[in-house]
């Protein structure tokens, strides 16, 4: 097992959702990308484990630093069963900080993979259909659904987008960060 996949993540970087698979990505290059999987690594053994739904994710990140996820979290899944995922380029990963709020009943928080793979746009889909990008236009949405404000409050949202891992961005990709702004690698944390 390669290096990366044994020494713990740097604390903020230990959740991980992953983009669509290279072979996708090639498909449907005028498209953005966006999540196509959720994983977290064990504080154990450091295998990755892919993680069902975006909300179960969001579950764990939300106190991750508090109460940090191990394989046996997982329904009939141990520290000596092989990794569900392998960190490796055949698809782009994103690095998720810890302890960013869940996404509140009734919302839908959004990640899109930019085009030239140089960040991910964060957004949310309000009950009423709305797409918001800002703390602003969710307090302007709140504003104008009062009805809300006893269901929500505006630090629920969280605007924060995950790291794209360079070394997993395709190499044909046009408008890679350069040297300068290069994002660690996994086995360099």
């Amino acid at each position: 097992m390669e290096s990366h996949n044994r020494r713990a993540p740097e604390e903020g970087r230990a959740m991980v959702p992953s983009s669509t698979p290279r072979a996708q990505w090639h498909k449907s290059r005028s498209s953005t990308s966006s999540i196509s999987m959720y994983s977290v690594q064990c504080g154990k053994c450091f295998k990755w484990r892919l993680i069902s739904t975006q909300e179960e994710y969001e579950e764990i990140r939300k106190n991750l630093r508090d109460n940090p996820w191990f394989c046996n979290k997982k329904s009939n899944v141990s520290c000596e069963d092989p990794a569900d995922i392998e960190y490796d380029n055949t698809r782009t990963w994103v690095i998720d900080k810890p302890n960013l709020p869940k996404t509140p009943d009734g919302f839908k928080k959004k990640l899109v993979v930019r085009s030239d793979f140089s960040k991910c746009d964060a957004y949310y889909l309000m009950p009423t259909g709305q797409k918001v990008r800002t703390l602003n236009e969710v307090e302007q949405f709140l504003a104008a659904n009062p009805k809300y404000r006893s269901v929500v409050n505006i630090s629920d949202f969280n605007f924060t987008s995950p790291k794209i891992m360079e070394d997993t961005i395709p190499e044909d990709i046009e408008g890679r960060a350069s040297s300068s702004k290069k994002i660690r690698n996994m086995k360099d944390l």
